[in-house]
């Protein structure tokens, strides 16, 4: 009898620190999960514990490859934060008793979002906004078509491809599909093979000029390259000065130096074809000008079909010939 009840004490004794030892682990892990964030150990951001507690290296989606980009230099203090872009969310990390599923983030950036774009964007912009280049995004182009930033770049992963120059065009190419086109055409600047991009000379986050070009005007944006073509000349030629493009186009033709048709045709669309007399070359009247006449050389074609072929320097000239031609011959 002595030995049961010894026995039977032993085993109350055992029971009772099991049952002790259990309700200190819950207590403890109780703790721990109502714990403040900032008890937690930061991982890439600061203040990032209370998204990695959840988020890591095993998501689907690699949040933590933030750590390789700009924005995750915690030595800088401009580095944002995950609530900086996400909100608070404590609805997503704690989730409601009555929720059956855990909602969502207070701002996601996904392409299925219900989160407005321009929410989206200003959450980008409350950064972005003091830097010079982006200070024209309120009424740009891409801005009033309701263009999402996440929309072009990728924030949580080392190689944004729109900041890459051999994939930025792609990016671009998924709206502006009549530029794919025109970049495979023989004639087109070198966007393939990445010496030129899109962004040498558009700004997508708005400009003054037109079409998003990164100068005041299309002029000025091609000068950057073409510097000869520039000027002053004592004779200009006034399409030049006006447009490149009323003659280029410079994502790519089909007509040698991006030509958007070849001489003697784009000449034609603003000058008189004239024949070989020269009479006619020298500015004067070889017919008179009747109802069935138009004053013009009968003959009313181009020598060898080529203007450049005397017309050389048509972006502009300062005459060196001492016959002294009329400006619009623009001899070189």
């Amino acid at each position: 009898m002595r030995n049961l009840r010894e026995a039977a004490l032993l085993l109350i004794q055992a029971l009772a620190i099991v049952c002790a030892s259990a309700f200190f682990a819950s207590e403890v892990l109780a703790q721990q999960a109502a714990a403040p964030s900032e008890a937690r150990k930061d991982i890439v951001l600061k203040g990032d514990a209370k998204c990695t507690r959840c988020h890591d290296e095993n998501d689907d989606y690699p949040v933590l490859a933030i750590g390789k980009t700009k924005h995750g230099t915690i030595k800088d203090e401009r580095t944002p934060s995950c609530v900086s872009c996400h909100g608070e969310s404590d609805s997503h990390i704690n989730k409601p008793a009555n929720a059956t599923e855990r909602p969502k983030p207070d701002r996601t950036f996904t392409k299925g979002s219900l989160t407005p774009i321009q929410a989206r964007n200003d959450a980008c912009m409350s950064c972005h906004k003091k830097d010079s280049t982006r200070s024209h995004w309120e009424g740009s182009t891409h801005q009033a078509r309701d263009v999402a930033c996440t929309s072009c770049h990728q924030i949580h992963t080392q190689q944004d491809r729109v900041r890459t120059k051999l994939t930025q065009p792609e990016v671009c190419y998924t709206c502006h599909k009549d530029q794919r086109t025109q970049v495979n055409r023989p004639s087109r600047h070198p966007i393939p093979e990445g010496k030129v991009v899109c962004s040498d000379c558009h700004n997508p986050h708005g400009s003054v000029g037109p079409k998003l070009v990164k100068r005041d005007t299309v002029n000025d944006t091609c000068y950057t390259c073409h510097m000869e073509k520039r000027g002053p000349f004592v004779h200009n030629h006034e399409p030049v000065q006006e447009d490149c493009t009323i003659c280029h186009n410079p994502h790519g033709t089909v007509t040698e130096n991006m030509l958007k048709t070849r001489a003697p045709f784009l000449c034609h669309e603003c000058h008189t074809p004239h024949g070989p007399n020269t009479p006619q070359l020298l500015g004067r009247q070889v017919t008179p000008i009747g109802v069935t006449t138009t004053g013009k050389n009968a003959i009313n074609i181009t020598q060898g079909r080529g203007c450049l072929n005397c017309h050389t320097a048509v972006h502009g000239s300062n005459n060196p010939s001492v016959t002294n031609p009329t400006p619009q011959f623009r001899l070189r």
